[in-house]
């Protein structure tokens, strides 16, 4: 099972913008959870969301300002009206349930 980005360059958007980021997926569980997660400079990673993808329902999004799709494959998180404070290294995870 892994996890990358598409995009491995930075992103660039102004204040009040929004920004897509998004991740490919391959894993042959039916069972998948992806998670995002942002990480400030010399912090730990800080958790933004979970989403459940293939037969795994339900979702965590505890800020309405980041939104995710899930597909087969892929994953996306987009920062609606971004700010300042959104500058910061983004993670995508996934995790599988057992065969």
């Amino acid at each position: 099972d892994s996890i990358e980005p598409k995009e491995k360059d930075e992103i660039i958007r102004r204040e009040g913008e929004s920004v897509t980021m998004s991740c490919t997926y391959d894993s042959s569980s039916s069972t998948v959870m992806l998670y995002w997660y942002r990480q400030y400079l010399n912090r730990e990673p800080q958790f933004l969301l979970r989403k459940g993808a293939r037969s795994w329902s339900g979702k965590d999004i505890p800020d309405r300002r980041f939104q995710t799709t899930t597909s087969q494959s892929s994953t996306e998180l987009t920062i609606t009206s971004a700010t300042l404070s959104d500058s910061a290294l983004y993670y995508c995870a996934l995790r599988v349930g057992a065969q």
